[in-house]
């Protein structure tokens, strides 16, 4: 099964960026606005709302304060997949950011270069979003 690691360092406080991570359903203003318009919850399931009307559903599998680990699980999306598990982890890095760490489990694994491009622009934008609202102040 192929896996994805992607680090991310953010300037953000760990506790900035894990308030972000942890806020589940908050995914279209806090991690990948634009990308996402809306979070739908419902229980632990999570549907995100894609532009032009497409959807992903999720399973929120587990959010650990205490690790600051946030795991999920696709369970529909328009992408063929058979499997698919991921997870977010914040860890201090350096005097004031944050290394956000994103795990990815998936099959089948010809849709790797495809899942490799999301999660690289996914990070990009996730990180300019969480550093903008450290800016801000949020909270």
């Amino acid at each position: 099964m192929p896996t994805i690691r992607k680090e991310i360092l953010i300037e953000a406080s760990p506790e900035h960026v894990w308030d972000a991570i942890s806020d589940v359903g908050a995914v279209h203003h806090r991690l990948v606005p634009g990308y996402t318009e809306d979070t739908i919850m419902n229980g632990c399931e999570r549907t995100l709302v894609l532009p032009q009307g497409g959807i992903t559903r999720e399973f929120i599998v587990s959010v650990d304060e205490k690790q600051r680990r946030m795991a999920y699980a696709v369970k529909e999306t328009r992408m063929p997949l058979l499997h698919h598990h991921a997870s977010f982890q914040v860890f201090p890095h350096g005097d004031h950011g944050s290394k956000l760490v994103w795990i990815t489990d998936f099959l089948p694994e010809h849709l790797a270069g495809e899942i490799q491009a999301r999660i690289h622009r996914g990070a990009e934008v996730m990180k300019e979003t969480i550093e903008a609202e450290a800016q801000k102040g949020w909270q």
